[in-house]
């Protein structure tokens, strides 16, 4: 176990299957101790159907949580064996599973190879300091809720957002500032004349005004933005718009960054509502606005095409 010792939590699924193989072998053994000839994976199928059932393929993969196709094979090795056999049903595009004759008196045989394998897990729990069918039954809770995947993926934009900093605007930022939200609104929807306006003149559509430009950057490059725009329509003090964040840098929670620190920037200058702008199939941008607080409002004009949901912040 020194490996693991030294990779630590990392090898987690490394160790699982290593457990699962001496308890998979273990369990060959056992079989051949009570002279029963079986393979251990084809059990979970095997024991749904001892309760006398005729079930589907699809109806047995989804009991025991197993693919179709992997259910598929162990019912095609278990019928070489002789153990189950197919039935039609009454929806000729679909075939029953049901144990043969060889399969029932097969259940009957195991029955009691089944009681001591549960006397002997008993006794391995009593002696062991954690309680591993429980552990595992919380685990699969815990996963079910949130994914291996989406937590390590969520340990990484964390990580990653540490290294990105948010700097007000500089004239040496202007290229990156129309850059980024010509890639992102070309991607989607097509530039409009008030477009044009913000992004070429920044510092007469916006800073002049008295609104505001942040840029996100990582490792020192330009690749985030977002501005305040001063307004006083509709009791609005800012707009808030032209965030874009560089495609190869999502994943690091410059948005929600940049968003922050932009609603910041408005209390600081004294802000009481906030407004933006947007479009619906930018679901990860709505969500975003939401979870800053931003609250629906209906019936305000608007310069852009692609606009069709307004928010605002009280802040």
């Amino acid at each position: 176990m020194e490996f693991f010792n030294k990779v630590g939590k990392s090898a987690l699924g490394s160790r699982l299957r290593l457990m699962t193989a001496v308890i998979t072998d273990d369990a060959a053994k056992i079989y051949e101790l009570y002279g029963v000839d079986f393979v251990p994976k084809w059990f979970p199928v095997f024991y749904t159907l001892t309760e006398d059932r005729e079930l589907t393929i699809t109806e047995i993969a989804n009991e025991i949580g197993h693919s179709q196709p992997s259910v598929s094979k162990i019912i095609q090795e278990m019928i070489t064996a002789g153990i189950v056999q197919e039935s039609k049903t009454d929806d000729k595009r679909k075939n029953n599973v049901v144990l043969t004759e060889k399969g029932l008196l097969l259940s009957q045989k195991i029955k009691q190879q089944l009681r001591d394998i549960e006397v002997a897990m008993d006794t391995l729990i009593s002696e062991s300091k954690h309680n591993l069918w429980a552990a595992l039954e919380e685990w699969e809770f815990l996963l079910e809720q949130k994914s291996m995947f989406k937590r390590v993926s969520d340990q990484k934009k964390i990580r990653e957002s540490k290294d990105v900093k948010i700097v007000e605007y500089k004239p040496e930022y202007q290229e990156a500032f129309r850059a980024l939200n010509v890639e992102w609104i070309s991607t989607y929807f097509e530039m409009e004349e008030a477009d044009y306006k913000a992004l070429d003149n920044p510092d007469e559509y916006i800073l002049n005004k008295g609104g505001k430009i942040l840029v996100a950057l990582y490792d020192n490059e330009p690749v985030g933005v977002c501005a305040l725009i001063k307004t006083n329509v509709h009791d609005y003090d800012f707009e808030m718009a032209k965030m874009a964040v560089s495609p190869k840098a999502q994943g690091k929670n410059i948005g929600w960054l940049l968003g922050q620190a932009i609603v910041e920037k408005a209390k600081d200058l004294g802000a009481k509502k906030i407004y933006l702008e947007s479009n619906t199939i930018l679901k990860p941008a709505i969500n975003l606005y939401y979870k800053l607080g931003f609250e629906k409002v209906f019936g305000l004009e608007t310069p852009y095409k692609r606009c069709n949901i307004q928010m605002e912040l009280v802040v």
